[in-house]
């Protein structure tokens, strides 16, 4: 097969929804464009709300059956073949099937992760994951926080943006693996032991590769690398660790001196500032961190 050309069949997709109206189902996803075909039953009722942005795009073609579309105080009926979209919309829009009614459905910014099964489970997996952990509760969300400020300091695309997003939410699912006395061990772990810790990023890969967002997995995978090389789990280096697997990084460092772990007490967010300080260059990137202390200083936090 030619590298780039996805060919799929009638009836394969990605991922589908089923619901009490319907079913939605993705059918191709990229750079966060959502294409998707939804089958909405005879009778009921569809909201699209405004975005949040101007670049918000929605797109509804109509495959087969009919809409009555609600435009202030007129109500138009679109009908197989037509279709309308969406662009800055400023009120809430609303259409009415008037028979099984079968639609084409674009939009650039992410909708079907809302309803995405697997990607639910994935977060109730990460949730266990954390609670396994007597000592990271709430730390993807706190991670998640001070790596899309830096990726936003970094002017990152806003794909990247919306990947670490998701990824440092996601970063350590791979530690629902790893045995509990292993992550709550108030001592220093032998090497058997950290062999699990080892692994947790691989694991994390894997599980998403499962999914439809599996381009965080080389993000998971990489976000205990270091510059020089004397990171885990494959000893990369440098460029050769990617930009969102660097800012996760320093993120979740950033989060673990601060709080308290099993083996020590946590640092003051000064102490920790020195800490990342003393490590830029060789285990950090210091561009990153030095957004990082941006942020901090905004936030008068140091």
């Amino acid at each position: 097969m030619m590298e780039g050309l996805h060919i799929c069949k009638r009836d394969e997709y990605l991922e589908k929804s089923a619901q009490e109206n319907g079913s939605i189902s993705l059918l191709a996803k990229g750079h966060n464009n959502e294409i998707m075909r939804q089958i909405i039953k005879k009778g009921n009722m569809a909201y699209i709300n405004p975005g949040n942005s101007d670049e918000l795009l929605e797109f509804l073609y109509i495959l087969d059956g009919s809409i009555t579309l609600h435009v202030k105080d007129e109500k138009l009926v679109l009908k197989t073949g037509d279709y309308f979209y969406v662009n800055r919309l400023k009120e809430l829009a609303q259409f009415e099937t008037n028979e099984d009614t079968e639609m084409l459905y674009f939009s650039n910014q992410p909708v079907f992760f809302n309803i995405s099964k697997r990607l639910n489970d994935l977060r109730e997996i990460a949730k266990k994951s954390q609670e396994k952990d007597l000592y990271t509760h709430d730390h993807g969300a706190r991670v998640q926080h001070y790596a899309v400020i830096i990726a936003n300091k970094l002017n990152l695309p806003k794909e990247k943006i919306e990947n670490i997003f998701f990824a440092s939410l996601f970063h350590d699912i791979g530690k629902i693996e790893v045995p509990d006395y292993v992550l709550n061990k108030p001592g220093k772990l032998t090497e058997e032991e950290m062999e699990y810790i080892k692994k947790h990023p691989i694991t994390g890969m894997e599980m998403v590769n499962d999914t439809y967002y599996e381009d965080l997995s080389k993000i998971i995978l990489q976000h205990h690398e270091w510059m020089n090389g004397g990171g885990y789990p494959n000893g990369i280096k440098g460029d050769e660790i990617c930009i969102e697997a660097r800012i996760i990084a320093v993120a979740d460092a950033y989060d673990a001196l601060t709080t308290n772990r099993s083996y020590r007490k946590g640092f003051t967010a000064q102490k920790a500032v020195e800490i990342l300080n003393s490590e830029a260059g060789w285990k950090y990137d210091p561009e990153v961190l030095g957004k990082l202390m941006e942020a901090l200083n905004e936030e008068k936090i140091v």
